[in-house]
């Protein structure tokens, strides 16, 4: 009878993240907004359809490998060579200052702790989600603007994308702390470990691959091929690096992000992704989200959160453009570019939440930030790009 349960959960959560998601479009809102809320409706919190189960659960970590191996295939290494040291620095830094005012915001609802502590801990996760930046909001405005392939568009999309890198290492610093036993330098050991095996290891993948490709190309074996990759190199970060699964997906994702076929592995990812494991993905951030336990204190919190995640970009990516010598407007431009946050920073509280390192009331700031950042970030970025249009446009 329980798979049959089973059956029935998975036809509505599909069909209601489908419906969801073409009526966030319809808003213009992103799609995985409208997923979270079916998962609200669904849920306990208001209809109670469906109810979070290790089942849910594993396909949703599975949902979650997928997505962030399909950003690893979009990541254009080419253009991350192009953007040089400036986007290096203006990712930088728009990961560090969020992740400082994240920590700082924690710390004053529950107190300042020292390093080691659990509180301390908890703190460097609360900033760690604020690092991540989800460009796809920002290129879609600056491409029916006009302006995706301007210098300030160009500078953004690279940032971005250097930007997902840095916060992910960052996350599998921050989750490998979460050993009492741990030590720092044995953690950069470790990590570093695992990057250069990644390396080596993906050097050689890359010229199987080229060669596979070569002889068969767009055959389905390519992407079957680029799946084992990436569930490998997942078990392997997470089994013997103590690095996040999620890293170890996306790595593989870069590995063959210069494939001939690297769209079309990635097109076949994405149809598991899209049609099933995703929306599971999403959904079950709703299912896990309940609004019985807001309070005062965590509307409070949620709210400086929204703020704090916003300004701390602007801040950090616009300052440190400032000083790379882009004009006033153009630097606000950057900072607006880089506040859209999205899939990452949910993955980084479903991966807190499923080690115990904080409870789901914490998706609650997270969802008001991703809808907000969402619906802001392109009417400013058109107001500004209305005042001081961008005089370097293709």
């Amino acid at each position: 009878m329980e798979t049959y349960m089973i059956l029935r959960d998975l036809a509505i959560i599909i069909l209601a993240a489908k419906f969801m998601g073409l009526v966030a479009q319809k808003c213009k809102v992103p799609a995985v907004v409208g997923e979270i809320v079916a998962g609200l409706i669904i849920g306990p919190c208001l209809l109670g359809l469906v109810k979070p189960s290790d089942f849910i659960n594993q396909m949703a970590e599975i949902g979650v490998i997928l997505i962030m191996f399909s950003a690893g295939l979009e990541t254009n290494l080419k253009e991350l060579k192009k953007s040089g040291l400036a986007a290096l620095v203006i990712a930088c830094c728009g990961v560090a200052v969020p992740m400082a005012s994240g920590a700082v915001l924690y710390m004053c609802f529950h107190g300042f702790a020292g390093p080691g502590t659990d509180e301390f801990f908890r703190a460097l996760f609360i900033g760690s989600i604020m690092t991540a930046t989800s460009v796809s909001i920002t290129v879609e405005s600056l491409r029916e603007l006009g302006h995706l392939q301007g210098r300030v568009g160009q500078t953004i999309l690279s940032a971005a994308i250097i930007d997902d890198v840095i916060g992910i290492i960052v996350l599998t610093f921050v989750l490998s702390l979460k050993d009492p036993n741990s030590k720092p330098v044995e953690i950069c050991l470790k990590t570093v470990a695992f990057l250069i095996l990644a390396l080596v290891g993906g050097i050689l993948m890359y010229h199987i691959f080229k060669k596979i490709d070569a002889r068969y190309p767009h055959t389905r074996r390519i992407p079957i091929i680029g799946l084992g990759l990436c569930f490998i190199l997942s078990y392997l970060a997470e089994k013997y690096f103590g690095i996040a699964d999620i890293t170890g997906a996306y790595i593989a994702g870069i590995i063959l992000c210069n494939v001939r076929d690297a769209s079309y592995i990635d097109r076949k990812i994405s149809i598991n992704s899209y049609m099933i494991f995703a929306p599971i993905f999403f959904v079950g951030i709703g299912l896990k989200t309940n609004f019985n336990e807001m309070s005062t204190e965590l509307l409070l919190f949620s709210l400086l959160f929204v703020i704090t995640a916003c300004i701390s970009k602007i801040i950090g990516c616009g300052a440190v453009s400032k000083i790379l010598r882009f004009n006033i407007p153009d630097s606000i431009k950057i900072g607006i570019g880089m506040m859209t946050r999205g899939e990452v920073a949910l993955i980084i509280t479903s991966k807190g939440l499923s080690l115990g390192i904080i409870d789901s009331s914490y998706f609650t700031p997270v969802i008001f930030l991703i809808i907000t950042s969402s619906i802001i970030v392109p009417i400013l970025l058109k107001a500004m790009y209305a005042k001081f249009p961008d005089a370097k446009t293709a």
